[in-house]
């Protein structure tokens, strides 16, 4: 009972995280656009993931993109600036999405 109860614990305070990103996407309307496990208008958050797995500089690259926008890299529809977000919110949000698999 006392395992069950452990692995229960950790579970949560290990899905905590996540769920708290996936809260801050939905706040600053980045749902809008993108999905976690699949294309909506952007790319789904898993790709943008796969794409830059082994890219050292992939993290200041998308956070430069986040707040600047930019097309291209994803198909012919541009994705807009979000000047508005914080830039601890883009962080954050930039480091959750890579961290996805």
């Amino acid at each position: 009972m006392k395992k069950t109860l452990l692995a229960a614990l950790l579970l949560g305070v290990m899905a905590a995280p996540a769920m708290a990103n996936l809260q801050l996407a939905q706040k600053n309307n980045c749902l809008s656009c993108h999905a976690v496990d699949k294309k909506v208008v952007g790319p789904a958050y898993k790709d943008v993931a796969k794409k830059y797995a082994s890219d050292k500089g992939a993290e200041a690259k998308l956070i430069a993109k986040v707040k600047a926008g930019g097309s291209g890299n994803w198909g012919p529809v541009p994705m807009p600036p979000n000047a508005q977000v914080s830039d601890a919110d883009v962080k954050t949000l930039v480091k959750w999405i890579l961290s996805l698999k």
